[in-house]
């Protein structure tokens, strides 16, 4: 057996939200940096940058004309905590601080191409 996954052929993209690039397909749940949405109300993202199905892939340059995916802002939550430590050898220097960044939880409901 090789380690090649067969999928489905189903529509992707591409898009680009908050400096981070997410391969998102029909009925996914996202995580992305905090959006300023009410949970419930609908989310465009117009940054695509490639939309296809199975061999079909359009490639935008940088980004794909008139693509957008529409979904839907299910929940606002926090990630998981981060410890960020600095330390200087040799000079009694130790700083700790904690980070939880903000996210939002989206369904994505449609990707027109």
């Amino acid at each position: 057996m090789t380690g090649i996954v067969e999928r489905e052929s189903a529509v992707y993209a591409i898009i680009e939200c908050g400096g981070q690039q997410v391969r998102v397909q029909e009925k996914d749940v996202i995580r992305v940096n905090r959006l300023p949405v009410e949970v419930g109300e609908t989310v465009e993202f117009t940054n695509v940058l490639a939309a296809g199905e199975g061999e079909e892939l359009k490639v935008g340059t940088p980004y794909v004309a008139g693509a957008k995916v529409v979904g839907k802002a299910v929940a606002h939550e926090r990630g998981r905590k981060l410890r960020v430590f600095k330390y200087k050898a040799k000079k009694r220097y130790r700083r700790t601080r904690g980070h939880r960044q903000d996210l939002t939880k989206v369904l994505i409901n449609s990707i027109q191409a």
